[in-house]
């Protein structure tokens, strides 16, 4: 029987004494719930140590200051923890989802992933999230009953699902990524429904922690100024208040104090319209929420607003600058290079890798290559393709 978590007092919490288990069936540990069991297996990871050389917006050599995948992934989890304790939710699900969400990333952030989907066009494509759920089910390899990590239903569902349904009408299950497809073949995680509550807190936390920590790191960058932000609702009204509260402070202390202000704001209008949502809908169960026709975990309609209007700051001013294009675009051209030289010439990929190829440009191969690049950090892409490329370089 599984251990119970004392701390998940809500009645739609879901229960780790009523997970629907594993895969492969394991005795239940003595001193952990399931979900801490999950939680513990995925910081073991070797993906979730690989992290720490991904980048969010900044490629790692830029600066030690910035925000890595690893150090994103904490705070989220951080977040997350916290709002789940407030509902009575699973602290240990919402904890363990916030830290596997990011595991699937390729290298170089959001560009890494948009080369990487272009060279897999023709091979089904690529998807972070997707990724992730392959990493957690079959990359993985510590166990030597099974690959993955075998984590339970529940933290799989969040993981596919913590934006919401896959499968709604106009998409059907052949039209989602083909790692889920596959996956799908094997487990159901009810695709056409919403997750459990741990992930839908799990998700917003990640909104919250990227959208203030970025404000952080493109200040800290001169992206932009503080002056550039008093004109966003909420954001420039809370760096107004604290410079008011604490004239002539410097500028590092303004920045932190009212980035710490902007994440408090957030979490506090997470929570009133959470409250306002379940008073509403009153879920007696996690399945109750599931089945729901919107989710539960939520912003208010300002609250939205304010994001959206940060969001499209940031995509401007910090995503698009041309600093960081740069970047970017040497990054792109580092993963298509490497995907066309090892989908060609599999023989050149490490010896463990080149199991399961089928032969230069096959199908299997380009799934092979594929996993083998969006494994990589940044570090280990660049100097790879400096062996690869570089006549000179005495590694290769």
């Amino acid at each position: 029987m599984p251990i119970a978590n004392p701390a998940a007092t809500a009645p739609f919490a879901t229960k780790a004494e009523e997970t629907r288990g594993r895969l492969f069936a394991e005795p239940e540990s003595g001193t952990r719930t399931a979900f801490q069991r999950d939680r513990d297996r995925i910081i073991h990871a070797g993906a979730f140590r690989r992290l720490k050389y991904k980048t969010q917006v900044f490629v790692y050599h830029e600066g030690d200051n910035y925000r890595t995948r690893l150090t994103h992934s904490l705070e989220v989890a951080q977040i997350a923890r916290s709002v789940a304790r407030v509902l009575g939710l699973d602290e240990d699900l919402a904890e363990a989802l916030a830290l596997a969400h990011d595991l699937g990333h390729t290298p170089f952030g959001h560009a890494g992933e948009t080369a990487l989907d272009t060279c897999m066009a023709d091979y089904g494509g690529f998807d972070h999230n997707a990724q992730t759920l392959r990493i957690v089910t079959k990359l993985e390899r510590r166990y030597p009953e099974f690959d993955g990590l075998n984590l339970t239903w529940e933290t799989l569902e969040g993981l596919v699902k913590h934006n919401g349904p896959v499968i709604v009408p106009g998409r059907s299950l052949n039209d989602l990524p083909r790692a889920i497809v596959e996956y799908a073949e094997t487990q159901d995680l009810e695709l056409e429904t919403f997750a459990g509550p741990e992930a839908q807190v799990a998700a917003l936390a990640d909104d919250i922690a990227y959208n203030n920590h970025d404000i952080d790191d493109g200040l800290r960058a001169r992206l932009f100024t503080i002056d550039d932000l008093m004109a966003l609702p909420l954001v420039g009204d809370v760096f107004r208040r604290v410079m008011d509260r604490y004239p002539g402070l410097e500028t590092t202390r303004v920045i932190h104090e009212a980035v710490r202000e902007l994440i408090g704001e957030m979490i506090g209008d997470l929570l009133e319209e959470t409250r306002r949502r379940l008073a509403e809908a009153k879920p007696a169960s996690a399945a109750d929420i599931r089945a729901m026709d919107r989710p539960l975990v939520g912003f208010t309609d300002a609250m939205n607003e304010h994001n959206a209007a940060l969001k499209a700051f940031l995509f401007e001013r910090m995503y698009r600058h041309y600093r960081v294009n740069r970047s970017m675009s040497k990054a792109q051209r580092i993963v298509r290079d490497l995907f066309g030289l090892l989908h060609r010439s599999p023989e050149q990929l490490p010896p463990e890798w080149q199991q399961g190829c089928d032969g230069p440009e096959g199908f299997k191969t380009a799934r092979r290559v594929c996993d083998f690049i969006a494994g990589m950090t940044d570090k280990f892409a660049i100097e790879e393709h400096q062996r690869l490329f570089d006549l000179h370089d005495p590694r290769s």
